[in-house]
């Protein structure tokens, strides 16, 4: 690596405030704030608004959304434009 060129990397705590979760990991990423961490030391913290202790894929409250119901929506107000009645595909006009 070029020496003068790169940000300092080094211990920083991601809290995410919402779900009282907080990890230790290294990174370039810089706060103002600090905290004490379980070990003693005071680390840089900074505040997310999501991780995964609190994103609905990761926590297994995700919703699946009604893909089927929309495509029907969509067809009922646009048509099937683009098909023939045999089922076959007419050219596109631009």
């Amino acid at each position: 690596m070029k020496p003068g060129i790169h940000p300092p990397y080094g211990p920083v705590v991601f809290r995410d405030r919402a779900a009282d979760f907080a990890f230790l990991t290294r990174s370039t990423a810089t706060s103002d704030k600090t905290v004490e961490w379980e070990d003693g030391n005071t680390y840089p913290v900074i505040d997310v608004e999501i991780s995964s202790a609190s994103h609905p894929f990761y926590t297994g409250t995700a919703r699946v959304l009604d893909t089927a119901g929309r495509v029907e929506r969509f067809e009922r107000r646009y048509g099937r434009h683009g098909r023939r009645g045999d089922g076959a595909v007419d050219k596109e006009i631009r």
